[in-house]
């Protein structure tokens, strides 16, 4: 099981609502007011879970969308299935491996806005040691103006389900088999506007 850094996290990336902030802008993500949340399909039906420690900064620049950026980190230990016995053994090596990798981290590489309220950032996604590019797709969440002048700023972040396969999470340990290999991401972000 995994998601993203997704962040994710990603996931993260909220740094295509350029047209809506200042130029060179920066914000931190509020995990307290916002979801990291995966679910996979297992033998029995569908293992849902979220992440509760991650952070973020997003670095707006509104004239040049194109050199914003976001960066986050998810402390893998801070799986939360709402099964203590299971959330052990996703910590161990079977799965995550948190005293290896502890985090799972998201770093920009191409910001693209896509529409009034939505964009699509590409990055490099490293979790279990292994790095690979995905593509966010994000989306504001309320009154762009609003936005613009309020000290926070939220978005709907999706991607295109990640393969616990391709980061070698699971891979041989006991019951993995009975586990799906797709994880589907849920995450929305509040980020709150540094002070200058």
């Amino acid at each position: 099981m995994k998601p993203s850094r997704l962040l994710l996290a990603l996931g993260l990336s909220l740094a295509i609502g350029v047209s809506s902030v200042h130029a060179n802008e920066s914000f931190k993500f509020d995990s307290a007011h916002s979801t990291i949340a995966f679910k996979v399909g297992q033998l029995l039906g569908t293992a849902k879970g979220k992440f509760t420690k991650f952070s973020g900064t997003i670095e707006v620049d509104r004239d040049h969308p194109e050199k914003s950026s976001v960066v986050a980190t998810i402390q893998a230990a801070s799986i939360d299935t709402a099964n203590a016995k299971r959330d052990d053994h996703l910590r161990t090596a079977d799965f995550f491996n948190v005293a290896k990798f502890p985090e799972i981290t998201f770093k920009s590489s191409r910001v693209k806005r896509t529409g009034t309220n939505t964009g699509e950032i590409t990055g490099d996604f490293t979790m279990h040691g292994v790095t690979r590019p995905i593509t966010l797709k994000v989306e504001l969440l309320g009154d762009p103006e609003s936005a613009a002048k309020g000290p926070t700023t939220r978005w709907r972040v999706t991607t295109a389900p990640l393969k616990r396969s391709d980061f070698g999470i699971g891979q041989g340990a006991t019951g993995a088999g009975t586990i799906g290999d797709e994880v589907t991401l849920t995450i929305e972000i509040e980020a709150t506007r540094s002070p200058k």
